[in-house]
């Protein structure tokens, strides 16, 4: 058993996205630590992508990221040292942008590189959004396109066209605190981040968390350019399985997406967009609010009464 402290809002026993401690009232602690492998060839560009991945969690929760600490695996002696600077150079660019401070880390010897933040942020804890929030009627909002795992595996085998790889990257990039802010704003409840599970693999947990269905409807689910093209090809990591057999057995309708829509949507992604179940009477304001900040919401479901089972429509 763990000890309990009233100040954990969220943690342990109720796994989200990221842990939430009370400070005082109206001021809540998130805190979230993601670690990940090179998904871009350019070495800053693989950093300002962990940095965003990182974050994340934090925006998800309904937070603002305030420091980070860097944790870094490096394999010295076989990697020039510049690909270390421009690892921290890229990771230091999302950082700033989002205005939250890299103020020490750690790093080994590894025979792989790996770039990953810890993230402390801040929060109204009357206002923090988790996975358990969604009710029948909500919509089912998604902020980003999902195919960059299939875009990477293209990329490592030669596959990928250059701005199939640049779309993949600056969406990874790009970074969740404009959609976040407007999801606070409007009053959303429940959210999560898209990464390494796949997009059902995360629906999944909110439908489980929240004890509600959700219905999706694949045509309106952003892809990236060319990631069909690349998952016909069979060109997937090898996570996309491992995901699948996770939650398959919770999802109605997956022969009516054929092979290539099913490896899209357990496509592990790295550093996609928030997820989240919008009240119907927020809808219109959220997606308004959201295309005014650059972003471009998709629609693609709604929440319904009964068992946690994720039902796909084409």
């Amino acid at each position: 058993m763990l000890p309990r402290d009233d100040r954990v809002l969220v943690g342990l026993d109720r796994p989200d996205d990221a842990g939430v401690f009370l400070l005082r009232d109206g001021l809540a602690l998130v805190q979230t630590v993601d670690l990940i492998t090179p998904i871009a060839d350019d070495p800053f560009d693989f950093g300002r992508i962990a940095a965003a991945n990182a974050m994340s969690d934090v925006w998800a929760m309904g937070g603002r990221p305030l420091t980070a600490l860097a944790i870094v695996a490096f394999p010295v002696g076989s990697e020039p040292p510049e690909t270390f600077r421009r690892m921290i150079a890229g990771a230091v660019e999302s950082l700033s942008r989002a205005g939250c401070a890299l103020v020490g880390g750690h790093s080994v010897d590894d025979l792989e590189i790996k770039l990953g933040l810890a993230v402390t942020g801040e929060a109204d804890p009357a206002r923090i959004m988790t996975k358990g929030g969604a009710r029948p009627g909500d919509a089912l909002v998604l902020t980003k396109p999902i195919g960059t795992g299939v875009v990477s595996t293209a990329l490592k085998r030669g596959k990928a066209s250059e701005e199939a790889v640049a779309a993949s990257v600056a969406s990874m990039c790009s970074l969740n605190d404009v959609a976040s802010a407007a999801a606070v704003a409007a009053g959303v409840r429940c959210c999560t981040d898209v990464t390494g599970f796949g997009l059902l693999g995360h629906l999944h947990e909110v439908v489980t968390a929240s004890g509600v269905g959700v219905e999706v409807r694949f045509a309106d689910v952003p892809l990236l350019p060319s990631a069909r093209e690349f998952a016909s090809a069979g060109l997937s990591p090898g996570g996309t399985e491992r995901n699948a057999a996770h939650v398959r057995a919770t999802v109605d309708g997956l022969d009516g997406v054929g092979e290539a829509g099913e490896a899209l949507l357990f496509d592990p992604q790295t550093s996609g967009g928030l997820l989240m179940a919008v009240p119907a009477d927020r809808l219109e304001r959220l997606v308004a609010d959201l295309r005014a900040a650059g972003v471009s919401p998709a629609v693609v479901g709604s929440f319904v009464e009964g068992p946690p089972r994720i039902r796909l429509r084409r």
